[in-house]
């Protein structure tokens, strides 16, 4: 009896592995239901008929207008995800806008399903993200100019500060039709219902009088 050889068994073995996966998912939570009729979607959203898309569904003019910059934070975030640009179902891509008054801050924030490649148009960012714990939570930062790109992994902690004294103007691509987006501060402090104090003054070591302060804020989106 001939036997294969391993390296054959171990290319076998690795195209199973390859093949045999679940599709990234496309949305914070998606409960099983065994009722169509209440079903929403899968992992995206209901297709268009072919027959009807015209080169509409494919063109999105969100970005020609400046976003404003006239709140607590100095920035506005314009999303070209696929709830606002259709066209990008299934195709795994998306894209943003963000604008910075002088010192404006797109604040700590993450995005679950996709890595952010940005680049600066105009102005001087301050950009950087944080590693996982497996990484001892390192800080990688930069200072960029106009032209530079950077990438931010995906899922990690990361953020950008406008440090010049000048309107400044980026643009970033991401690895998914909806990356989703976890700002930090408004998650943990501003969450509905509150999350309990006691959780957090022992998560942060504070005391409760600062928790109760920080939880009464108006925590502003600029997205």
């Amino acid at each position: 009896m001939k036997f294969l050889p391993i390296s054959f068994l171990i290319l076998a073995l690795a195209t199973v592995a390859a093949l045999a996966y679940d599709p990234s998912p496309l949305q914070d939570i998606c409960v099983g239901t065994n009722d169509m009729e209440s079903g929403v979607f899968v992992n995206g959203k209901f297709c268009k008929d072919p027959k009807e898309t015209t080169a509409d569904d494919f063109l999105f003019m969100g970005f020609r207008t400046p976003g404003n910059t006239s709140n607590p934070l100095g920035s506005k975030v314009t999303q070209a995800f696929v709830d606002q640009f259709p066209g990008l179902n299934t195709l795994g891509i998306s894209m943003a806008r963000i604008d910075f008054a002088p010192g404006g801050l797109n604040p700590p924030h993450t995005h679950p399903r996709g890595t952010e490649v940005l680049v600066v148009v105009e102005g001087t960012l301050l950009v950087g993200f944080v590693t996982s714990n497996q990484l001892n939570n390192k800080l990688f930062t930069k200072v960029l100019y106009k032209g530079d790109v950077f990438v931010f992994p995906i899922g990690l902690i990361h953020f950008q500060l406008n440090i010049g004294n000048t309107y400044a103007l980026a643009f970033s691509g991401l690895s998914s039709q909806n990356p989703g987006l976890i700002v930090i501060a408004n998650n943990v402090f501003g969450a509905k219902p509150p999350i309990s104090v006691e959780v957090l003054t022992k998560a942060f070591q504070v005391d409760k009088k600062v928790v109760d302060y920080l939880q009464a804020q108006f925590w502003y989106d600029n997205n």
